[in-house]
């Protein structure tokens, strides 16, 4: 009688931790349909990119139904807002289900509606850039005006991307309720500091686009303060990039130390710098706007001063992640200063994807000091050095990590494998990626050294001997992007693959251990009403008086131009 007990105690508890182990598979189809949508963005803006590069280098031309500002936005609103907004919210929808439990009929509700409002603006936009009313870039600045349902309907996708996150929040919730006084899951953690974070910023682009871009798009108003527009655009803009960032760190700090085989180096650092990205990665915008006039000079040192001090939890995480590698190394017999480094599974794409994203944020992150810095921003404001930066950061270290993650948790939520020769396509199409951006963003950097500005198509400007110093770069551009394209089109057929042909099987959602030995995370760390309050002290200290001298002292605004 006792054994049978035992027994069945014994398949119960497994079950259970199966459960755990695994997305339900309800939560898998909604966290699917994000990653889908995902990855059709990645191939459409993949190919607007190539055209970009291509008319770029002079080496094409676009008919005439097609001009360049139309394909650069396309480009710019499929892979800087579609992708990681969609991919974001199906990764944060797996993993909250995979550590916080599974959503109830309700939440999964409010998911799914999230996921159609945010659908249904992207088609609105989409519509609206090939039919060339909205060719405006995906930093949609005015005065350059574009079609009121264009701004709609990017509005409604962040609409959607709220009810969805709402919807996490809310299991995260429960699971508070239903373990009291128990730290709360890594993983879960990080995603709940990231959409608040993302609430937060996204209320400035909100601001704009309901109160100044849709009446000034349907003429309900002449004029539009320009000025205020792009203050209100970069409290949102220069957050929005943490927004990418953050889910490719919670990959770092639980995902990547489980599939090396070690432990999580600091639970309680991981929590602080998530923390810390929430209070410092909004009131730092107007060092975007160092060349514009009317913001005053105090106020961009101060946001300077700020954005220097995002630098900390990103050295943070730095140190977390090689002091976890270095030591599982050691623990596999690496001997010497840099033995350990031979001991990483380097085969492993659930691995090498996201390393050679975090190498590739090194000089990504010492490019961002450059923009950061007053004196050096000057030089390469506006050039296509800033675009050589940005293809370093979220298109690389970012995008890499997303794509690394894809490979195994699109098998995890539809009940597939990732086999071992997926593995090794998965690891050429990183290496293609590394190489091609590499080239591309390296050809950029240098050109915007010598003066070549962003946001333009091929020109000779005249025959100016300027000018003709940046060809030789624009044709690198071209072959860097031409590998890049190369690398979607292989990373598009894994995911058809992994999707829909790959074998039946169990493939493993990795969630690392903290180290034993690991000091108790402090509760401070998990008191989101505390951190939020010195986040909005901190917003309201940089941003109040900016805005009011704005709003008193602007001219009478501008009327909307149209160039396309």
């Amino acid at each position: 009688m006792t054994t049978t007990k035992e027994t069945v105690q014994s398949t119960a508890t497994s079950s259970l931790k199966k459960q755990l182990e695994f997305v339900d598979r309800k939560d898998a189809k909604l966290a699917l349909a994000n990653i889908y949508v995902a990855f059709i963005a990645v191939l459409l803006g993949g190919i607007a990119g190539l055209l970009q590069v291509l008319v770029r280098s002079g080496a094409v031309e676009l008919p005439g139904f097609l001009n360049y500002y139309q394909v650069l936005t396309v480009h710019g609103v499929l892979l800087g807002l579609v992708l990681t907004t969609f991919f974001i919210m199906g990764f944060q929808t797996a993993a909250i289900s995979r550590t916080s439990g599974t959503f109830t009929n309700k939440q999964r509700t409010i998911g799914w509606i999230g996921f159609w409002v945010a659908t249904i603006g992207l088609v609105a936009a989409a519509a609206m850039i090939l039919t060339n009313q909205a060719s405006v870039l995906y930093t949609f600045y005015a005065p350059l005006q574009a079609h009121a349902v264009f701004y709609l309907g990017l509005a409604l996708v962040v609409v959607g991307s709220w009810i969805i996150n709402a919807a996490q929040i809310m299991r995260y919730v429960q699971w508070k309720k239903e373990n009291k006084g128990q730290s709360s899951p890594l993983l879960s953690f990080m995603v709940v500091v990231n959409n608040f974070l993302w609430y937060v910023c996204t209320l400035g682009v909100a601001i704009e686009v309901l109160v100044q871009l849709v009446p000034w798009s349907l003429n309900l108003v002449e004029r539009v303060d320009v000025l205020l527009s792009r203050t209100l655009f970069w409290y949102f803009g220069h957050a929005l990039v943490y927004f990418w960032l953050l889910p490719a760190y919670m990959v770092w700090y639980v995902v990547i130390p489980k599939v090396i085989g070690g432990k999580i180096f600091s639970e309680s650092l991981a929590k602080l710098a998530f923390m810390l990205f929430l209070i410092l990665s909004v009131p730092v915008g107007l060092h975007h706007q160092y060349m514009e006039p009317g913001i005053d000079a105090l106020w961009k040192f101060i946001q300077a001063v700020l954005t220097f001090f995002v630098v900390i939890p990103s050295l943070m995480t730095a140190f977390a992640m090689f002091a976890t590698f270095e030591l599982r190394g050691r623990e596999l017999g690496g001997k010497g200063i840099f033995g350990w480094f031979k001991k990483l599974p380097w085969s492993d794409s659930r691995f090498l994807l996201p390393f050679i994203g975090m190498v590739a944020f090194i000089p990504g992150g010492a490019g961002g000091i450059v923009n950061a810095s007053y004196q050096m921003n000057e030089l390469v404001h506006n050039t296509i050095w800033v675009t050589g930066h940005f293809h370093l950061t979220i298109a690389t270290a970012v995008a890499l990590t997303y794509f690394g993650t894809a490979f195994w948790l699109i098998p995890h939520l539809n009940g597939r494998k990732l086999t071992k020769r997926a593995n090794s396509m998965a690891n050429c199409a990183g290496i293609l990626w590394a190489i091609g951006m590499a080239i591309m963003s390296g050809a950029m950097h240098v050109a915007g050294l010598l003066g070549a500005p962003r946001r333009s198509a091929y020109s000779e400007y005249g025959g100016s001997e300027q000018a003709a110093e940046w060809i030789s770069y624009q044709i690198a551009q071209a072959v860097g992007g031409s590998i890049l394209f190369i690398a979607i089109l292989v990373i598009t057929g894994l995911i058809i693959y992994l999707a829909f042909f790959a074998p039946k099987g169990e493939q493993e959602f990795p969630i690392a251990e903290v180290a034993p030995g690991a000091a108790k995370t402090p509760a401070v760390l998990e008191n989101f009403k505390l951190w939020g309050i010195i986040m909005i002290a901190v917003i309201i200290f940089a941003y109040t008086i900016p805005i009011i001298d704005i709003i008193n002292n602007s001219p009478v605004g501008s009327k909307g131009f149209k160039l396309w």
